[in-house]
């Protein structure tokens, strides 16, 4: 009853699920100021407290006293100040982001927004100007003549900002270069794989790729969406509980962070009994929203380190480009290490219980790199970045890897035109493959791709 009061913005988070609501929260940018402005009352409350109830300016030295008149002077000026630092701190807020969106990624924005410095200096910045205002309208009307602990608290609040205002140019500023940029949402993803993929699937995942059982097609429900939208986020857990409860296996038509349509087949039930089987709880399992989340969704990460490399290249900026490759590479790294790609999930007693749409390394080096292959076209340096990657990871991956990466490189090598490719470029680019040929073993088919650019080098002339 008590939600249909509330604001719309606020009722939605209230229809999500715990996880869910926390991530969104995370996202948001009044969050931490809110709190801080909860904490600053808290403490105008006490300054209060010490000056009209306890009269601190009795037991205190004179020189931590002042009168009523200085104290007014003291706070009102304060709060011009506190003003105009919180002023020139959304200003600065606003160009950060309009970079962001036009030179880097839209999709970014929620990186910066989300980080706990940008939240926290927000956070002081609003809090303190709370503060000097809540101050200065109380002892403006107090018939008080000496205060202590309001000026005293009102210059330490003053100069937490300035100090703050300091931090967060230097931290905008700092976070703003591209290696940081990079970087920073290149452990976002990790911290992704680490804490939620591992946590939710990879103690579920099987060893084994291919299980040996066989589903009865004509024994299938098939169970449709009831909204449009992104899938979100899988309660796997409780899924696989829920599917050994019925005595059933659950096959996903789609992947986390996919689009579907209301009406369009969501998950399958294996064995199930229309009539005994509640589907409206496999449903409340998967949540479908409006836009793409992070939470399971490890290719939106890959899409924005593959986004900042696109745009950088629309800039001619082909610094950033290569070393978007290199987060790129140094993630897949971590995607191989961490990740089984068996669709098989199993509960406590081994059984099957729900089959994933397969990604395998395969999917993941598409969305990584093909995004970037694709959009560099004629840019052979870029192409070169890639293949020289390609082999970097080839000495690291298992040998299971190295078909995929060699055929990755060879397609993209097929796809260039010889005739506009710069001499020293072709040198640089034919080096690399090399590299990853005779890491994977494709030295002969390395020749026949060499011959292709220098269909005169064993002809006798």
């Amino acid at each position: 009853m008590f939600k249909k009061f509330l604001p719309k913005d606020v009722q939605k988070y209230l229809l999500m699920s715990k996880r869910q609501r926390a991530h969104e929260i995370q996202l948001t940018i009044w969050f931490m100021p809110f709190l801080y402005i909860c904490l600053s009352l808290l403490l105008v409350a006490c300054t209060l407290f010490l000056d009209l109830k306890l009269e601190l300016s009795q037991y205190v030295p004179k020189l931590f006293s002042m009168n009523a008149s200085v104290t007014r002077t003291l706070v009102s000026t304060l709060i011009g100040g506190v003003l105009t630092l919180s002023a020139f701190t959304l200003n600065s807020l606003l160009v950060v982001l309009t970079t962001f969106s036009g030179q880097f990624s839209p999709r970014m924005l929620l990186n910066f927004i989300s980080d706990k410095k940008t939240q926290h200096a927000l956070g002081i910045f609003n809090g303190s100007f709370v503060f000097v205002l809540f101050i200065f309208l109380f002892i403006g009307s107090s018939k008080k003549e000496m205060f202590t602990a309001a000026p005293v608290l009102t210059v330490i609040v003053a100069f937490i900002a300035a100090i703050t205002f300091i931090f967060f140019i230097n931290h905008a500023s700092t976070w703003m270069q591209v290696h940081n940029i990079t970087y920073n949402m290149k452990k976002v993803s990790e911290v992704m794989i680490n804490q939620t993929l591992k946590k939710d699937l990879e103690c579920h995942r099987t060893k084994d790729d291919h299980p040996r059982f066989e589903l009865d097609e004509s024994k299938c429900l098939n169970v449709k969406a009831k909204a449009s939208g992104y899938v979100q986020l899988i309660d796997f857990h409780s899924m696989i509980e829920k599917a050994r409860e019925d005595g059933i296996i659950v096959r996903l038509h789609f992947k986390i962070g996919d689009f579907v349509l209301c009406g369009n087949d969501l998950i399958c039930l294996y064995g199930a009994d229309e009539e005994k089987v509640d589907q409206e709880k496999y449903l409340a399992l998967i949540e479908i929203g409006h836009k793409e989340t992070e939470i399971q969704d490890l290719q939106m990460g890959m899409h924005k380190l593959a986004e900042v490399a696109i745009k950088s290249l629309g800039n001619d900026d082909p610094k950033t480009a290569s070393n978007t490759i290199h987060q790129i590479t140094d993630l897949m790294l971590t995607i191989n290490h961490h990740l089984s790609f068996s669709p098989y999930l199993i509960d406590d007693d081994d059984d099957v219980r729900v089959i994933l749409e397969i990604e395998d390394f395969d999917y993941y080096l598409y969305r990584g790199f093909g995004y970037v292959r694709h959009y560099a076209r004629g840019n052979h340096l870029i192409i070169t970045d890639i293949v020289k990657a390609l082999s970097r990871l080839s000495e690291t991956l298992p040998r299971e890897r190295h078909q995929c990466l060699w055929d990755f490189a060879a397609n993209t090598i097929d796809h260039i035109e010889e005739a506009v490719i710069y001499e020293l470029d072709k040198t640089f680019l034919l080096n690399e493959l090399k590299i990853l040929a005779k890491i994977t073993g494709h030295t002969d088919e390395y020749q026949h791709i060499h011959q292709k650019f220098y269909p005169d080098a064993n002809r006798n002339v």
